[in-house]
């Protein structure tokens, strides 16, 4: 399966951390080739052999994966043993310290986020779309960790996954006005009588303000490049999901 490892995390030796894109999965369209999703309407036994091909590329027991059910919340559950592959839980955000234990976001637009302490050697995965954003589901992780690990912010690396960009996505005005009085004015751009939003920008805003200063961003936006990526926009809906995966060892 076709994966981009961050370059932050490169250099730990520790840590397995990726991000997948939509090629070398079983999948038939839409859905082809590597949708790791099961709610999307696509074969299970489809789903459950790109699950095999990327625990194969990332050197995991399918069985010990963590994936969640994600909702658009600010819900952060702590993993520990009673978590299985085929019991998500109903959330947005993943943290834990538990080696050989990975988890995964997925998303087909949305910024799937990947944290690693290398202090207190725990991580976390987040589904970052702009409800989430909006609602700081990212600062809120952060301190989730400080709160149960120890961690510290400015120790804290942080990447930013494969994301649609403030290039493609066009949003209504109530949902600039919520941006607006939530302070992330910058994150918002006028093209005429069109508006777009940026959700990065409101992430990294957050990262700044939490003072972590470790952050790569995977500069690739899924609208335009569609090709290699899920894109729920420029799919027309109907489309699979790509991950980032994190891995403690």
């Amino acid at each position: 399966m076709k994966t981009i490892s961050p370059s932050l995390l490169s250099s730990y030796t520790n840590v397995t951390a990726s991000f997948t894109t939509r090629l070398g999965g079983v999948s038939s369209l839409p859905y082809s080739s590597a949708n790791l999703a099961f709610h999307v309407g696509d074969n299970p036994l489809d789903v459950v052999k790109n699950h095999d091909l990327l625990a194969q590329t990332l050197g995991y027991e399918r069985s010990r994966l963590i994936h969640m059910r994600q909702i658009h919340s600010d819900r952060i559950v702590i993993i520990d043993e009673t978590f299985t592959f085929d019991t998500p839980p109903e959330c947005d955000a993943l943290i834990t310290n538990r080696l050989h234990t990975p988890l995964m976001v997925m998303s087909a637009d949305c910024t799937p986020i990947l944290l690693y302490d290398p202090v207190h050697h725990a991580c976390a995965a987040i589904h970052a779309g702009r409800a989430g954003a909006l609602n700081e589901i990212l600062p809120k992780t952060i301190m989730m960790m400080r709160e149960h690990f120890g961690s510290v912010a400015s120790d804290i690396h942080a990447v930013l996954g494969p994301s649609i960009s403030g290039c493609c996505y066009e949003i209504n005005p109530t949902i600039a006005e919520e941006t607006t009085s939530k302070g992330y004015s910058e994150a918002l751009r006028k093209e005429g009588e069109k508006i777009f939003l940026d959700v990065n920008t409101i992430l990294l805003m957050q990262l700044q303000r939490m003072k972590v200063k470790n952050v790569e961003v995977i500069e690739e936006c899924t609208a335009c490049h569609h090709d290699r990526y899920f894109s729920y926009r420029a799919d027309q809906q109907h489309t699979g999901r790509i991950a980032g995966v994190i891995l403690l060892r």
